[in-house]
């Protein structure tokens, strides 16, 4: 038996969290937003298809722009990583928590959306923003959860990271072997 489209747009916008959470992690700020926001069109496209409706671009982008906006965590996490050393590493991190949040949200609001037989076009944006809140919250448990069970894989990755940042003289030697050692004690 085949998967009903519920089942199918779940893992889409499972498999989109864990891009955008990806993409939130890009060191340089604003590239991030610009790469997590392809990844939601992109989500919203899949999603639109799997359930038969229109798309438009345009909708799309007025929407996630509606939605997501310069929502402040994200904007706060973008500032964090112009800090040296560890705010690139902590803005990364809340970065990509908040992005995974917000594209589990964008995702449940179009589902709901696509799943009435509605493109994106037909939404009313406030019903579609209490939704996003509400979705976000859920959204930021999922992306905790996902960024757990990477977190193993993830560790050497983030060791790496930390030795480009001392090698590039952000972090001393001292609190390049501190944060290492935090790592480690995790795996």
């Amino acid at each position: 038996m085949g998967q009903t489209q519920a089942e199918i747009s779940d893992r889409i916008i499972r498999d989109h969290v864990v891009w955008s959470m990806a993409a939130g992690l890009v060191p340089i700020p604003v590239a991030d937003m610009a790469a997590v926001s392809a990844v939601q069109l992109d989500m919203l496209s899949k999603l639109a298809t799997t359930y038969g409706v229109r798309f438009s671009l345009l909708d799309a982008k007025a929407i996630l722009s509606a939605l997501v906006g310069g929502g402040a965590a994200r904007i706060g996490a973008n500032l964090l990583k112009l800090i040296p050393g560890a705010g690139t590493i902590i803005g990364g991190m809340s970065m990509s928590i908040a992005s995974g949040a917000s594209t589990y949200a964008v995702g449940q609001v179009a589902m709901n959306q696509f799943a009435s037989g509605q493109d994106l076009g037909s939404l009313s944006i406030e019903k579609a923003r209490e939704m996003y809140e509400q979705a976000f919250k859920k959204g930021e448990r999922v992306a905790k959860d996902m960024a757990g069970d990477a977190e193993e894989v993830d560790v050497f990755a983030k060791i790496e990271r930390l030795g480009a940042l001392r090698d590039q003289g952000l972090l001393t030697e001292d609190e390049f072997k501190l944060q290492k050692q935090k790592l480690l004690e995790r795996v």
